[in-house]
């Protein structure tokens, strides 16, 4: 039953390496975007911002999958999930998986509370 703890971090770690890898390699198809969304990614695109973004979510992916490492995984893709989330609502007017990677990371939160509480 133990095993079900690590669940959370096992979906975090897929979701987190298959979106930072497609951002390198064509191993997703890319939604078509328009309006804000579409001049959003544009800016951050020619930028270099979003390369780094998605190394921060492989990293993170790699991270979570070792227990050890599980906080510090958590630490860096919190804000990440939280942008997803704010772009979802504020960008595109429908939050999706955003609502999914916060509730996963509220869980590995509080299944790690206690190395978060020296964070308050």
């Amino acid at each position: 039953m133990k095993f079900i703890t690590h669940v959370p971090a096992a979906i975090l770690a897929f979701l987190f390496l298959l979106g930072g890898l497609s951002f390198f390699l064509p191993l997703l198809p890319v939604p078509a975007m328009t309006g804000n969304s579409l001049t959003f990614f544009n800016l951050l695109g020619t930028t270099g911002y979003m390369a780094v973004v998605k190394i921060l979510e492989i990293m993170g992916g790699v991270l979570i999958i070792l227990p050890t490492k599980r906080t510090l995984a958590t630490v860096i893709l919190a804000p990440i999930s939280v942008n997803i989330f704010l772009f979802e609502v504020f960008m595109i007017g429908t939050p999706g998986i955003g609502i999914i990677l916060i509730t996963l990371i509220g869980i590995l939160i509080y299944q790690e509370k206690q190395k978060f509480m020296a964070l308050l």
